[in-house]
């Protein structure tokens, strides 16, 4: 009894929360003023949580490619800072962290979602788009009807179906995020005096189980994904590798690292002076991988070629580059 009461005293409580949006008598002209002219990116690494790294078995490999891409990114031009967020779940539940992110709330069970998305809360997207941005869904892992999409005030989603994808998947995982990446980039943000945009994006190269995963390809080998149907086929299924934890917990690692390197990558070949790129993990992996006491932490990181972009943000303390250190908060 007492947790029926709790429970429906949560969810009264949760919607009174939905029903305060300090934001929505906010006039557009005074919304995101920092970020005007900007291409502003947000892009949720699947399963990238504080473990891949800080974790001894994986801090030297992820956390040289971090390095290494603070690197690279700063001899393109641009400059980057990192901190901490706390996730709403762990191992699985990507929905409930992007539902979190983009409302403001904390939405952390599937009560709280479906109250969410089904009410008039002014969202991180809505804000872009009553401010006169182009907001844009790229959603490799949307593979049926998604009537929740449109509580995020996105004005075009693609799916798995409009991506122009033709491989074949790796496991879970529709497509590589290479694909991913490069489908927004020719279907979006390489068109000729597009107005600004406000786009999320997904992926899910990381995703359980791990395996098979993609190699890494020259952008200019891509083309329309077919180039992947010998890959998708390629490697151990996950039933042999899950029955190994160091296995799987290698694939894990270099799942992630192939993500941040499509990340990097794009950045140096296709960015430009107007592109903020805010990247940060959903959740942290499964328990086989971070163990039973792994925090709820995941790393996020904002690039940005415009020093004025991260001098408004220098007041949260966040470290320079794109690997959060332990101190970051």
């Amino acid at each position: 009894g007492r947790q029926v009461v709790s429970s429906l005293r949560d969810r009264q409580d949760f919607a009174d929360e939905t029903a305060v949006d300090a934001f929505r008598d906010t006039p557009p002209d005074q919304l995101l003023t920092g970020l005007r002219g900007k291409d502003v990116v947000l892009v949720f690494v699947e399963s990238y949580g504080r473990s891949a790294v800080e974790d001894p078995e994986f801090a030297t490999q992820v956390g040289g490619v971090l390095d290494e891409g603070t690197r690279r990114l700063a001899t393109a031009g641009y400059g980057s800072r990192s901190g901490w967020l706390t996730s709403p779940t762990s191992g699985g539940g990507s929905w409930l962290a992007q539902s979190t992110l983009l409302s403001g709330l904390w939405v952390n069970n599937e009560q709280r979602f479906r109250t969410v998305t089904s009410s008039d809360r002014l969202t991180l997207s809505g804000a872009f788009a009553r401010a006169d941005w182009d907001t844009v869904g790229v959603m490799p892992g949307i593979t049926r009807a998604w009537p929740e999409g449109r509580f995020y005030d996105f004005d075009r989603v693609y799916d798995l179906h409009a991506l122009g994808y033709h491989g074949l998947g790796f496991s879970w995982a529709t497509m590589p995020d290479q694909f991913t990446m490069l489908a927004f980039e020719r279907l979006e943000n390489a068109k000729p005096a597009h107005p600004p945009l406000m786009s999320v994006i997904p992926l899910v190269s990381s995703h359980g189980p791990w395996t098979p995963l993609p190699k890494w390809l020259d952008w200019d080998e891509i083309g329309d994904g077919s180039i992947y149907i010998n890959e998708a086929r390629v490697g151990d299924p996950p039933e042999e590798v899950w029955k190994d934890q160091d296995r799987v917990r290698t694939q894990y690692r270099l799942s992630i690292e192939y993500s941040l390197e499509t990340l990097i990558s794009y950045v140096e070949n296709f960015g430009d002076d107007n592109l903020v790129l805010v990247f940060l993990g959903d959740h942290q992996p499964a328990r086989i991988v971070t163990g039973p006491d792994a925090s709820l932490d995941v790393p996020i990181s904002i690039v940005a070629r415009d020093p004025a972009v991260l001098d408004r943000v220098s007041s949260w303390g966040w470290q320079e580059g794109i690997k959060p250190g332990p101190a970051s908060p």
